[in-house]
């Protein structure tokens, strides 16, 4: 059923009736899978998946060793339409049983970003539906609550090839920024040193699966921001050191060992800030519980290390189910849909964004980069 009947305006937002379940679509295009979702939000806030449907790209970008824009934009336009086909198939919905449609504005690769945004908004006048445009990075932030049912407050790591960040999250919208990368993010160091170390793409995985066999002890890496006393990270410094040293690797132990090290040390300094962070967090909060989202959430030894450091301060840990911890647009519908719960839905003319904060007034007051450099993409 339409949620035309029960959709008013209050202060010139748009207001769900808060008793009825809301069935939201999500789209998902930001970088390299085209993804579809329906996701239903009941009243009390437990989040149920009817459909995921996800195209990956990553035969089309293999030969390149990396994500190519152009390609992936292309490939978009050319499975959109029958990924959310599949999508609205397996949850045996149609449009007329949706009561909004959400879809990834930005931060991200802007040609396929405004390709699943201009297709939300297709949809979304063809049916006189209510768009919300969402935060990619605000989507991996609720994605813990696809799993099982997640209060608000929590502390956040976001840690993904593109993204690196500490923040305070109250709920959609309503999110403080405690630390975020000065440079690279872990994800990309990841990806950056399995390439290297000649592993193809993508790289985390298939470094996490080669750093099984490997004894990191044999080198020494660097540490990087040892003198401040911030939430911060760095992963510059660390890249281009594991990148020199792989190419004095000349047996396939030494990179398995390398690619050990590697891993031992981003997840060492993950785990290293979020002590920080958990520790401070905790000063003011008595609700503690700790959510590690994103792509590299996914990486065991990561995982593992960063439950260690919750438990150690009394935090509850909460990762995403691994079918949710890389890009998927189920995350992006539940956004979508806490959004419309909110009334924060958005206009037609919304425009897709290459760089968007989820702290916007901390990326505009308290800059992470010297005017001028666009830095990392959050």
């Amino acid at each position: 059923m339409s949620m035309a009947a029960d959709y008013s305006s209050e202060g010139g937002r748009a207001t769900a009736s808060p008793d009825r379940a809301l069935t939201v679509l999500g789209l998902e295009t930001s970088c390299d899978e085209t993804a579809a979702s329906v996701v239903r939000l009941s009243p009390d806030g437990e989040a149920t998946v009817l459909s995921s449907v996800v195209h990956s790209q990553i035969d089309d970008h293999a030969a390149y060793g990396g994500v190519v824009p152009e390609i992936a934009a292309r490939s978009h336009v050319e499975m959109i339409d029958g990924v959310v086909r599949r999508a609205m198939d397996e949850a045996g919905l149609g449009y007329g049983d949706l009561d909004g449609v959400a879809a990834t504005a930005g931060p991200g690769l802007v040609g396929g970003v405004m390709v699943g945004l201009s297709f939300g908004k297709a949809v979304a006048l063809a049916r006189g539906l209510p768009l919300i445009a969402v935060n990619h990075l605000e989507g991996h932030a609720v994605s813990a609550r696809l799993g099982q049912p997640v209060d608000y407050p929590f502390l956040l790591l976001l840690v993904s090839g593109g993204h690196c960040q500490l923040l305070e999250v109250r709920g959609v919208g309503d999110m403080t920024r405690l630390g975020t990368t000065i440079d690279d993010a872990a994800g990309e160091a990841f990806d950056k040193i399995a390439k290297a170390l000649g592993l193809g793409y993508p790289g985390g995985p298939a470094l996490e699966k080669l750093a099984e066999t490997g004894d990191g002890s044999r080198f020494d890496l660097p540490r990087a921001l040892l003198g401040r006393k911030d939430c911060d990270f760095s992963f510059s410094g660390l890249k281009t050191a594991a990148a020199r040293l792989a190419q004095t690797c000349e047996t396939d132990q030494q990179r398995a060992d390398l690619a050990d090290a590697v891993q031992t040390a981003i997840a060492r300094q993950l785990s290293e800030r979020s002590d920080r962070a958990l520790k401070a967090y905790a000063e003011d909060h008595p609700h503690r519980l700790f959510v590690v989202a994103g792509g590299v959430a996914a990486n065991r030894t990561v995982r593992a290390t960063l439950q260690a450091t919750a438990e150690k301060n009394g935090f509850a840990f909460l990762a995403p189910p691994m079918a949710y911890c890389t890009d998927n647009a189920a995350m992006i519908a539940l956004a979508g849909a806490e959004r419309l719960r909110k009334g924060l839905v958005s206009d037609v003319d919304t425009a897709a964004r290459p760089r968007w904060p989820l702290d916007e007034y901390s990326a505009l007051n308290d800059p992470t980069h010297a005017p001028g450099r666009k830095g990392a993409k959050a």
